[in-house]
C-alpha cells in the first residue's frame, strides 16, 4: 500500500450503517476518499469503472452477500483488501478463508476503526496472503497470522495458539494445524506440541532427554521426534542462509 491518502468503498445495505461507517472514515486523516453503495452488485460496478484502495463490505445483504462479494474480489488479478463489518461473529471463519484484513462487529467503534485502517496499509495486493486464524479476544473477533505464532499445544478438540506475550484458543484439533502448516516451517515435537522452527533459539539435550527453547519457553522433545526435528531444523538454518 503506498503513503497517499486510502481510497476506500463501503458496501452496506442499511443505510444508517453505511452513514455512519463513512462518517468515522471520513474523520480518519489516513483516509482521503469514501465511496458508497447499498448492494454488493452495485459495488461490482463501482469497481469495474473505478477501483478502490480497499472495501469494508457488510456479511448479510439480501442476495449477493459480502462473503460472495469478496470471494469474486479474490479473483481479481490485484485484489483489494476486504474487511467485513457484521452483527454477526459466526461468520469470521469464513472471512478468514477469503483472506479479510479484519472482522469488525457493529455497532463500530471509532477506535477499532482506525486499527482495521491501519491494518489495510500494512497489506499490500502484491503480497501473498499470510494464513491467519480468526480467534476472539475480549469480545473482539482478530486475525492472528502464522508468523505470529511460535508454538501451538493441543487442548482436546482445540489447539492453543503461543504468540509472544499472548495465547489464543482455537477450534481446531493440532493435527490439522500440523497438516496446513508444515509447510510453513511447522513441526510437531510431542504428541501435544508443534512447533515454528523458525522460532526455536535451542536445542538442549539432558540425560538423553531432548527440549527446545522458544521465546524462552523450554518445550519437551518426543524421544522418537528427536531425529526428525534435528535434521528438519538444519534444513530450515541452511534454507535461511
Amino acid at each position: 500500500m503506498t503513503a497517499d491518502r486510502l481510497r476506500v468503498l463501503v458496501v452496506d445495505d442499511e443505510r444508517p450503517a453505511l452513514e455512519e461507517l463513512a462518517f468515522l472514515l471520513g474523520r480518519d486523516d489516513r483516509v482521503g476518499e469514501v465511496r458508497t453503495c447499498l448492494s454488493a452488485t452495485e459495488a461490482l460496478r463501482m469497481l469495474q469503472e473505478d477501483p478502490v484502495d480497499a472495501l469494508m463490505v457488510d456479511v448479510q445483504m439480501p442476495g449477493f452477500n459480502g462473503l460472495e462479494l469478496a470471494a469474486v474480489l479474490s479473483r481479481f488479478k490485484e485484489p483489494p483488501p476486504v474487511v467485513f463489518v457484521t452483527a454477526h461473529l459466526e461468520h469470521a471463519v469464513e472471512a478468514f478463508e477469503l483472506n479479510a484484513v479484519d472482522y469488525l462487529l457493529k455497532p463500530v467503534r471509532e477506535e477499532r476503526l482506525r486499527e482495521a485502517v491501519r491494518r489495510i496499509r500494512d497489506t499490500g495486493p502484491a503480497a501473498p496472503p499470510e494464513d491467519k486464524l480468526a480467534v476472539e479476544l475480549g469480545g473482539v473477533t482478530r486475525f492472528v497470522t502464522r508468523s505470529e505464532v511460535l508454538y501451538v499445544e493441543a487442548q482436546g478438540d482445540y489447539a492453543r495458539l503461543h504468540t509472544k506475550g499472548a495465547s489464543h484458543l482455537v477450534r481446531m484439533p493440532l493435527s490439522a494445524l500440523e497438516e496446513r502448516w508444515r509447510e510453513a516451517g511447522f513441526l510437531r515435537i510431542h504428541r501435544s506440541l508443534l512447533v515454528s522452527l523458525h522460532h526455536v533459539d535451542e536445542v538442549r539435550s539432558v540425560d538423553g532427554r531432548c527440549s527446545v527453547l522458544v521465546a524462552g519457553t523450554e518445550l519437551r522433545v518426543s524421544r522418537r521426534l528427536t531425529h526428525t526435528l534435528r535434521e528438519q531444523l538444519r534444513r530450515s538454518r541452511q534454507a535461511e542462509q
